[in-house]
């Protein structure tokens, strides 16, 4: 932002000149948001040094005679981060004075100034990044420093009936609010990349796994809404989270609630919030929303760790089921021929990261008296890592997964090898009246039998297969078929190709 000269305030705020104009006819006061109140002018004869001012200065003092000690300061200082919350906490701060206008602490016109610089401040921050450096101990200093340079003492009345402790739980849930929707977004948008995934290859048969041995084949459809689910579950966990983000603690003050008349449900309303605290001591001091958010997110990481670690092994050279493409893949700085799925170890590393993060938010709270202590000025570093971390990686699975094919010939290949048809075998005989612990014994001692002649169970004759169980007639190849170990899984939730092209089509709909 360039800044005319220093003098008595006449010169403009260059490249703002959509937010600003001149305050009635004295040229000796400085350019002002349009639509403020006709206040006495000496209430806006500030230079322009005091509009633009760094604001260093603290929300505390009169007690204090000497200075923090600068290590100290830096230590406690939490601008570098917090500084995230400026918009929430300007539209926090606005609704707060709405409600002060209404319960006649303010009048409408110092409302209208408080509002408007409020205002003005967020068209600033947006047209200049420079305005938000600053060295202020926090966001709801630099925000008020500010906010007194612009109107002057008028400014100096936002912060009746609340404290730091209400203002800053407020912005923590506005901010996180409009998060967890972004988030939820992102997750909605890796599911869809899921169901194109199963759409491309329709057909493709993989072996599915259990103890990491081949267990049944699958339809690769039916891993990918596996997945699906999974995020489902996610989506529905950050929707109640989110409800319990949406209480607005603001009125609550320090800690024992504020003795100003200020009708908190219609701040409620204006913020978006669904209910009011219940209890000022605990609105305050709750975290449990971080905590929670947190863990969530860590479902969801640990969701996003295991889709890697399958797609990780599944475009090994031993099984070669998937390739990733060159957007999606590294090399090797030494040997020419590699071709690393490092995105999807990012994805699976960056797991532990959001893991810590839930431990450490546990660990903050655990001990904390009532009501407010500065410990939990570490939360915010945390959940807004997490945020961070867990938006970057929903994108980068969706992206890896539009960025894979399936080697259908592979998969299909393994999926006819190992013997995944031995329950199959097993069902056919209790079909034919077997007990089944009796099938299972039996089709045991014919995997023995087939391992012996080194072929597959489809592959051996009927007579060996007689030999151990008279119950086996011709019919069984057609049983032991992959298409009718396939088909046969048809239902509810299983990977009979009928049952998953139907829920293909319910995933369309519940997205």
């Amino acid at each position: 932002m360039n800044v005319g000269r220093n003098t008595t305030g006449r010169e403009c705020v260059k490249g703002v000149s959509s937010v600003v104009t001149t305050f009635g006819s004295d040229k000796t006061a400085p350019l002002l948001p349009r639509g403020f109140p006709p206040f006495a002018k000496s209430a806006y004869n500030y230079t322009l040094t005091e509009i633009m001012m760094t604001n260093s200065g603290q929300l505390w003092g009169g007690r204090f005679t000497g200075k923090p000690d600068e290590t100290f300061a830096e230590f406690n200082n939490s601008f570098r981060f917090d500084k995230r919350l400026f918009a929430a906490d300007v539209r926090a701060s606005i609704a707060h004075a709405n409600g002060l206008m209404r319960a006649g602490v303010l009048t409408a016109d110092e409302n209208a100034a408080i509002t408007g610089a409020l205002r003005t401040m967020l068209e600033f921050a947006a047209d200049d990044p420079v305005y938000m450096e600053s060295d202020a101990e926090d966001i709801h200093s630099f925000i008020e420093s500010k906010l007194v340079g612009l109107i002057g003492d008028t400014g100096k009345k936002v912060h009746t009936g609340r404290s730091r402790n209400d203002q800053v739980a407020t912005a923590f849930r506005l901010w996180l609010r409009d998060e967890i929707r972004n988030i939820r977004t992102d997750a909605k948008n890796l599911q869809s990349a899921l169901i194109a995934a199963a759409e491309r290859h329709t057909k493709a048969v993989l072996p599915g796994y259990t103890h990491l041995q081949r267990a049944q084949p699958v339809l690769w459809a039916h891993w990918c809404l596996a997945y699906f689910e999974m995020l489902s579950r996610d989506l529905e966990r950050l929707s109640e989270v989110a409800r319990r983000v949406n209480i607005l603690p603001l009125g609550s003050a320090a800690l024992a609630g504020t003795s100003f008349n200020i009708d908190r449900e219609a701040v409620a309303t204006e913020l978006g919030f669904e209910s009011v605290s219940a209890n000022s001591l605990d609105a305050v001091s709750d975290r449990d929303f971080a905590v929670e958010f947190v863990g969530a997110c860590s479902l969801v990481m640990m969701h996003l760790s295991r889709l890697a670690e399958d797609l990780i092994i599944y475009a090994t050279t031993e099984f070669g089921f998937i390739k990733l493409s060159d957007a999606v893949s590294t090399g090797s700085s030494l040997m020419p021929q590699k071709r690393n799925p490092d995105a999807l170890e990012l994805l699976r590393g960056k797991a532990g990261r959001v893991f810590g993060h839930h431990t450490a938010l546990l660990a903050i709270l655990k001990g904390l008296p009532l009501a407010y202590n500065k410990d939990m000025q570490e939360d915010k570093e945390a959940v807004f890592d997490t945020v961070d971390t867990v938006r970057m990686c929903l994108n980068v699975a969706a992206i890896v997964l539009n960025n894979l094919t399936v080697n259908e010939a592979r998969t299909c290949e393994a999926a006819m090898k190992g013997y995944l048809n031995a329950t199959e075998l097993a069902d056919y005989l209790v079909k034919k009246g077997v007990p089944f612990r009796t099938a299972h014994d039996t089709v045991g001692r014919i995997v023995l039998e087939a391992i012996e002649q080194g072929k597959e169970l489809n592959e051996m004759s009927l007579e060996d297969l007689a030999k151990v169980s008279d119950q086996i007639e011709a019919d069984v190849f057609d049983a032991l078929s992959l298409e009718q170990t396939l088909a046969s899984k048809v239902q509810p939730g299983g990977t009979s190709p009928k049952r998953v092209a139907e829920a293909i089509a319910d995933a369309k709909k519940r997205l």
